[in-house]
């Protein structure tokens, strides 16, 4: 484990806990990639690189009498443009005279235990030097001054490593960054599928497969946030990878704005990946002295399919991404108003909503969009961060020690990067959203967006939010985003570098939200974007957990929730029981199912319990107990997915602990069908010595028997929007 640097033949190392990576230096300095995948014990250069003249395929200036050694056929760790690479690079720069030729050559490296934190960035960390190891490669453009350090990080206990890089202007001159991105690997090969997690506000996080073909497949995001509709997660799969066979090598980027992930197949069949911040609508100036960091991109591979890789990436992230007082603590069971109220409450609605929730055992109460300023619908008053004393003529203060007096905690609902133009805060400083001189200021629902690239916005942002949080026992937060950018600009930015904007406005945003999560430890916040409009891993840094979806209806959350959990942990997944019919598709389905899916993330309701049947409020509370139960397994343990909505009318998926002595699964079933066939499910992850009792039959059951032959669907399930549970303990 950890980097081993080879001085003979000048290879570099890299190994996780069962994975290699390895990399050589060149003739001349330049830095090839030569392996990635399954752990190998040394390496001895059995799949070497071998040159051929190709055809069009120029030759480096120092190289000029042999026509077969081209940086056009060449892996390599962080190609360049201009000098006989025609493949799209991995930065870009622009010299003072215009030219955009740059030339990186090997200059020296470091090797130390443990990981540098990025300053101003959300990146994965360390609790000991121990944990980890780290590689720093400097290359160096000597005629420009330009030094750019690549920074690879292994875990020791995970089969991911990251990557980042820094660029450093050591030079006379400026230079305009305008391309930067974190991450390039070069295959060898083009036989691969490319997996993505694509979408639309109510709709995130479906899973799209499909073969690698010549040219260039990319996702990427220019809305301001890593959006509803590409998340930053792709993959690479061998041909015939299932959920727990073959190759996979997955691409996650630690970010929350403009993003590009890429594979380029070129005329040789290789394959160029690339990932980091969308170089559309982006330059960075580097004075003499300056540098920039770009974000972290982590990179997990698994030979054993799919399902290995997410639960590498939901233990980093669990582990090694969320920080603070709430990253190894159940999560409470939360009642939210807004289904239930909207815009139109008043603090005896809320008290009456919170008092149901105490009956039937729910532990926190969210009050979401609406009391504040003048907002009675959502048309004004973003900005405006005090209390409407007209709808709590009390003030939060009385009204969450009110929550608080019937046993619930209390939090609250904000939208902290917004500014309404019919808000006090908008009359007071026009100039305070992002806009461009001369041109109108496009709104999206009804709003605009705060500069954050903006220290005084960023300051008296943070101070208002933070008077509210310290004026009232309030112990969690959900933190929305409801719109994406539009007219970016900065009124405070000089000409050349307004296209810095959207990422300053990362950098501040980051700012606020350390600031105030640091501030208050005690407080759960959980990011929102119109629901998984920024379901990313930049967010979970600062909010352990992120509203997955506006979109409630059990059905549709199945492939929701099914495609999330291809990258993200459950605990940091928001699922809410809600009304039917359900407000975003008037689908009507079971309150068992809908219990269900939502039992298997973050438990929640969003609906009016006070208009709940008797019978219904008996379910709701046996919800709640058999969650609590189980929570900790669901919230926690290691999660397999069985049957994918993405193939057929069934999902099933399942949860074991660390130990394998619990196990719960989850069947659900869209569709009632003529003449369907038996069915039934085997089971993954458990004990195969073990013994295992059935709770509620007491049966028991060889782990053997559970993996091998399954558990039969009972034919007794009957109609439409089915599902079933099975718990098991270690006999």
């Amino acid at each position: 484990m950890g980097i081993h640097y080879d001085s003979k033949n000048k290879t570099f190392h890299l190994k996780t806990k069962d994975t290699s990576y390895v990399m050589g230096i060149l003739r001349d300095g330049y830095l090839a990639h030569l392996y990635w995948g399954k752990g190998i014990g040394a390496y001895h250069h059995s799949n070497f690189l071998q040159y051929l003249d190709r055809g069009f395929s120029g030759n480096p200036y120092q190289h000029k009498e042999d026509r077969t050694f081209s940086l056009d056929t060449l892996p390599q760790e962080y190609p360049q443009y201009g000098s006989t690479d025609f493949r799209k690079p991995a930065y870009q720069i622009q010299l003072e005279n215009g030219s955009t030729v740059s030339d990186l050559r090997y200059v020296a490296h470091t090797i130390f235990k443990g990981k540098t934190p990025l300053l101003g960035l959300p990146a994965t960390y360390v609790e000991s030097d121990d944990e980890a190891e780290t590689l720093e490669i400097t290359l160096e453009d000597s005629l420009i001054g330009l030094k750019v350090i690549l920074s690879y990080t292994v875990f020791e206990q995970y089969n991911a490593m990251t990557r980042s890089v820094r660029f450093v202007n050591e030079g006379n001159q400026s230079i305009k960054l305008l391309q930067a991105l974190s991450v390039n690997v070069d295959f060898r090969d083009a036989e691969f599928d490319f997996l993505h997690l694509h979408g639309a506000h109510v709709k995130e996080r479906h899973i799209e497969r499909q073969p690698l073909r010549h040219g260039i497949q990319s996702v990427e995001s220019t809305r301001g946030s890593s959006s509803h509709q590409h998340n930053p997660f792709i993959a690479l799969l061998r041909k015939g990878t299932t959920e727990d066979t073959g190759e996979v090598y997955g691409f996650n980027f630690v970010y929350s704005g403009n993003f590009l992930a890429q594979a380029e197949v070129d005329q040789f069949r290789n394959t160029r990946v690339t990932m980091g911040i969308n170089p559309f609508d982006f330059t960075w100036k580097l004075e003499t002295g300056e540098s920039f960091q770009t974000p972290e991109a982590v990179m997990v591979y698994s030979s054993a399919g799919l399902g290995d890789m997410s639960r590498t990436f939901h233990e980093l992230y669990r582990t090694r991404l969320v920080r603070g007082t709430y990253r190894d603590q159940v999560r409470p069971i939360l009642v939210n108003n807004w289904e239930a109220t909207y815009f139109d409450f008043n603090e005896e609605k809320i008290l009456e909503i919170a008092e149901v929730g105490r009956e039937v055992g729910i532990e926190l109460f969210v009050l979401d969009d609406g009391w504040f300023g003048k907002r009675d619908d959502d048309r004004s008053s973003l900005g405006d961060w005090f209390v409407d004393k007209e709808k709590l003529p009390n003030g939060l203060n009385h009204l969450a020690s009110d929550v608080n007096a019937k046993g619930m905690k209390f939090g609250l609902w904000f939208e902290p990067e917004m500014i309404s133009v019919d808000s006090d805060l908008y009359r007071e400083h026009p100039d305070w959203c992002l806009h461009v001189p001369d041109r109108t200021r496009s709104e999206s629902r009804n709003q605009l967006i705060l500069d954050f690239s903006r220290d005084d916005v960023c300051k008296e942002i943070t101070k208002r939010v933070s008077n509210i949080l310290a004026s009232a026992p309030i112990t969690y937060v959900k933190w929305d985003m409801n719109r994406n950018m539009t007219e970016i600009g900065s009124a405070v930015l000089p000409a050349d570098r307004q296209r810095e904007t959207a990422h300053r406005y990362m950098l501040g945003l980051y700012k606020v939200m350390e600031e105030i999560t640091t501030s208050f430890p005690h407080i759960l916040f959980e990011s929102c974007s119109g629901g998984g409009g920024r379901f990313d891993p930049g967010m979970l840094y600062y909010m352990p957990q992120t509203w997955t979806s506006d979109n409630t209806d059990a059905v549709s959350r199945l492939k929701i929730q099914y495609g999330t959990s291809l990258v993200y942990p459950i605990v940091s997944m928001g699922a809410h029981v809600s009304a039917v019919p359900n407000h975003q598709v008037d689908r009507s389905t079971s309150m068992k199912m809908r219990g269900d899916v939502a039992m298997s993330g973050n438990l929640g309701y969003e609906l009016d319990l006070t208009k709940l049947t008797n019978e219904e409020k008996e379910i709701v509370k046996e919800q709640v107990s058999a969650y609590k139960e189980i929570r900790s397994l669901i919230q926690f343990g290691e999660f397999y997915r069985l049957m994918s909505p993405f193939e057929g009318n069934q999902t099933a998926w399942m949860f074991t602990n660390k130990d394998k002595s619990e196990v719960i699964v989850y069947y659900f079933r869209v569709l009632a069908e003529p003449a369907a066939p038996m069915t039934f499910l085997r089971l993954k992850g458990i004990d195969v010595t073990k013994q295992y009792e059935h709770i509620g039959t007491n049966n028991i059951y060889g782990g053997d028997e559970l993996a091998y032959a399954g558990l039969s669907i009972p034919i007794e399930l009957k109609g439409d929007f089915q599902s079933k549970v099975w718990h098991f303990r270690q006999k």
